[in-house]
């Protein structure tokens, strides 16, 4: 059997079909992606008089539209003094206005102005016919290696992480085991076909490196956030008007006993006594002091703590814990009139208040 010939030196690697339309796939899509640095402004010592703007973290971003538009995470430019985009071929780092974002979603919109009508927009996707299984492809700037394409597939869909920003869910998110690490935040998760089905934002891991779960915010979400973002420079998101307790201390206060009584006179029997959330007070004039919601309050002659309203239901939805409530609050808009069931009193009896939702501007 005659042995194999060797390569020439030098010799080119022939690509698969496979490898080929992921080097199109990178190289096509690359000029897109933003490598984003955080600058904010530090003084040298307590003495100095002049503060200096130095590099405080990066991230990555792409471009949304001809308008000189780049979607990234909203963690990646909080806090910054300067934000500064630079693009693949382009020598100079170019200035950004953070033109708005949406902490609650983890989203911000920046403008690069003396790019308006030079940048590729990305495609866009649809993340809500994704399934599990299918290639997708991340990138972004890892530790600070612009550019890096990383491949993987849809892990699962419809996952709930906590914003970086402000801890509140965020629903329907991506899982990949595209690997997403540090400085990749922000950037795009691509189909096989290059669109955009989402925004790389969160791993689950406890070194801190990628341990083979990675996020992405979906781009049907993201959509919108960004739109009224562009179109209004905000985002309008529907309040209560409540401080609420963290979850679990209904139970706490109340005791075993207690919590009996209330299961006996919960109409809402998908959630349990020790479930709902707990008031703490109430915003004076907001949406919830106009409905007639209790907050809870310490008797002063007994130092007693009186409990006040838990909510249990928020329109047609029972609310367990936080989660569920900020979920409800994600489908409702500002001035929505929406029924608010609560556990009230001593025995837990349940009422309804009436609630005209207010607004709040991100």
């Amino acid at each position: 059997r005659a042995a194999a010939a060797a390569l020439p030196a030098g010799a080119r690697t022939a690509l698969d079909a496979e490898e080929s339309a992921t080097v199109s796939l990178f190289k096509r899509n690359t000029p897109s992606v933003a490598f984003i640095t955080n600058k904010q402004l530090r003084r040298a010592s307590p003495y100095a008089l002049d503060a200096t703007e130095i590099p405080i973290g990066a991230g990555s971003g792409f471009v949304w539209d001809d308008e000189g538009h780049v979607v990234t995470n909203f963690h990646v430019v909080r806090g910054a003094d300067e934000v500064a985009v630079k693009f693949q071929g382009d020598p100079k780092e170019r200035a950004a206005k953070v033109l708005g974002w949406d902490e609650d979603k983890d989203i911000a919109v920046l403008e690069v102005a003396e790019l308006r009508g030079k940048l590729r927009p990305l495609p866009l996707g649809r993340s809500s016919t994704i399934q599990v299984g299918q290639k997708v492809f991340a990138i972004g700037n890892p530790f600070g290696l612009d550019h890096t394409l990383t491949t993987g597939v849809v892990s699962g869909v419809g996952r709930e992480i906590a914003s970086a920003a402000t801890g509140r869910p965020i629903a329907g998110v991506i899982q990949t085991d595209a690997a997403i690490n540090p400085g990749n935040s922000g950037g795009p998760l691509l189909d096989s076909n290059g669109s955009l089905i989402g925004v790389n934002t969160a791993i689950a891991s406890p070194s801190g490196a990628f341990a083979g779960v990675g996020f992405a915010l979906p781009i049907d979400a993201v959509k919108g956030i960004v739109e009224q973002i562009v179109r209004f420079g905000e985002v309008t998101r529907p309040v209560m008007g409540l401080v609420l307790a963290p979850d679990g201390s209904l139970a706490q206060l109340l005791g075993p006993e207690v919590l009996r009584a209330w299961d006996r006179n919960a109409s809402t029997t998908d959630v349990p006594a020790s479930g709902g959330v707990l008031i703490l007070s109430v915003v004076k004039d907001g949406p919830a002091d106009a409905a007639g919601a209790r907050g809870t309050t310490r008797d002063p002659s007994s130092d007693d703590v009186r409990v006040g309203d838990v909510v249990v239901r928020l329109g047609d939805a029972p609310v367990r814990d936080s989660s569920d409530l900020y979920r409800a609050l994600d489908e409702l808009r500002g001035g929505d009139d929406v029924q608010v069931r609560v556990r009230r009193g001593a025995e837990g009896r349940e009422i309804t208040l009436d609630m005209v939702m207010g607004e709040k501007v991100t």
